[in-house]
């Protein structure tokens, strides 16, 4: 009896993967969750006791008391002064919540924290602290110097040590924490090494009930894997109360910081930012940056609405039509979906009976680095691909709008309303919309504006054509 117990007691092995805490049953080369190489480890536990004891209650420490009785205002969003961001938050940061924010290295994350820890500094009434765990305080402090993000009430710690970040939060008595970054950051008395799943959630673990206990909004930077989630377990994600990813393109200076996670807010908000020599600001209005403008009409262009989030940002579409070629052609795109390119001319060809496309090369782009994923870029692309074939240019002031299906019709896409207010605020005057979206429909016509449905490709070929020549004859 003795040995069978001590066997039940003695370790066992089990194995998780240091990227994303998946356990598989034994080691693997590579881990079946997320599909690093390497990343399973052993880690030895103590076997799970049973135990058929029944749980005695406790005296809570506050009872509990009816809802209308408890108090909101400790729980209001304090904002942060950077307006985009606060757009994202639901209104700023809330003392007590943890946000995390993930991005690629170099996109402008530390840029944009060091900007918001300045803000609250300058505004918020208490102390904001950074604490680096990538750079030291010279270099954050040479950062700042250039961002003009000085104040008496911001500090800087660069610290590795989860006990030395709570004695900096003693002294400070911060209203904001940044950390920067969380897989940066060990928790004493903890295995594994900083980065690893159980690191990770160990310090985010204790930062969290530090932040709740003392009503401090912490910021904490994430890193992201190579196909850009966010890197460390998925546990991670649960633990704290927002979410957001900082999205961008090096060769480009459009930062899109996107919410996927709010308890305190919507979670499909966008917020714009321009990347500069100087930092980063805020876009309340960054639909300029999506569009070209031209003395006269070109042939290969046309005009769409796409919706980030609950914005409407209207988005220029470029197509380039090339030479005829032996064997498959090329296409090329850049901020649109490959294979609904290749959809959409295939449809144009087949169903307009006006292009030949098979065996030419179509290069098609969006202006400013914004990414199209969503159906409802259809119709411009196509109208773009046929307005760079057919030599004919649209008309400056048309938008396009809907998806396009495999028989050539033209099927209605969400918010139509809101892009169409977009369209018209910034000066548009045309706008071809799927069948049930016109004034006649759920939606509304903006002042000014000619709202035309369109049925087919063919259709919306014939009225895009009909408003460029109205616009000529004008």
């Amino acid at each position: 009896m003795t040995t069978s117990r001590a066997a039940s007691k003695a370790p066992r092995a089990s194995y998780v993967c240091d990227a994303c805490g998946h356990q598989p049953p034994k080691w693997v080369g590579r881990c079946p969750e997320c599909g690093e190489w390497g990343s399973v480890i052993e880690s030895t536990v103590s076997a799970p006791l049973v135990s058929g004891r029944v749980v005695s209650s406790r005296m809570p420490s506050e009872p509990a008391r009816p809802i209308a009785q408890i108090s909101a205002a400790p729980a209001r969003a304090v904002a942060t002064g950077v307006g985009e961001l606060d757009r994202v938050l639901g209104g700023g940061l809330v003392p007590g919540a943890v946000v995390l924010l993930a991005g690629e290295p170099g996109v402008g994350k530390s840029t944009l924290l060091l900007d918001v820890a300045q803000q609250w500094a300058a505004g918020a009434g208490t102390p904001s602290l950074v604490v680096s765990g990538e750079e030291s305080v010279s270099q954050v402090r040479l950062r700042a110097e250039r961002l003009g993000a000085l104040h008496d009430k911001l500090y800087l710690a660069a610290e590795n040590d989860l006990g030395t970040v709570i004695g900096h939060l003693d002294a400070v008595k911060p209203g904001l924490l940044v950390l920067d970054s969380v897989q940066t950051v060990s928790a004493p008395g903890t295995e594994g090494v900083p980065g690893g799943v159980t690191q990770v959630r160990a310090v985010t673990a204790a930062l969290v009930s530090i932040a709740k206990e003392r009503g401090i909004a912490t910021v904490l930077v994430g890193h992201v894997t190579k196909d850009g989630q966010v890197a460390g377990p998925r546990v991670l994600e649960h633990l704290v109360d927002v979410v957001l990813h900082f999205e961008g393109d090096k060769h480009s200076s459009l930062r899109l910081v996107r919410g996927v996670k709010n308890r305190f807010g919507a979670a499909d908000e966008v917020g714009c930012f321009e990347m500069h020599e100087g930092g980063i600001t805020s876009l309340p209005d960054p639909s300029g940056l999506f569009l070209t403008r031209y003395l006269e009409p070109v042939p290969g262009t046309c005009v769409t609405v796409a919706m980030e989030g609950r914005r409407a940002l209207v988005t220029e579409v470029q197509a380039l039509i090339g030479a005829e070629v032996q064997g498959s052609p090329r296409r090329t795109v850049s901020g649109l979906d490959g294979a609904r390119l290749a959809m959409v001319l295939a449809v144009l060809e087949r169903r307009t009976k006006q292009l030949k496309l098979s065996n030419r090369e179509v290069f098609a782009a969006t202006v400013g680095g914004i990414r199209l994923t969503e159906p409802s870029a259809d119709l411009a692309m196509a109208l773009a691909v046929a307005s760079g074939g057919l030599d004919l240019a649209m008309p400056p002031t048309l938008v396009a709008i809907g998806e396009v299906g495999l028989t050539g019709e033209i099927r209605r896409v969400g918010a139509v309303g809101r892009r169409l207010a977009e369209a018209a605020r910034l000066g548009f005057r045309v706008a071809l919309v799927p069948p049930g979206c016109g004034p006649d429909g759920t939606t509304g016509t903006p002042k000014g504006m000619q709202v035309v449905e369109v049925g087919d490709l063919r259709s919306a070929l014939q009225s895009a054509a009909r408003a460029a020549a109205d616009h000529v004859a004008k």
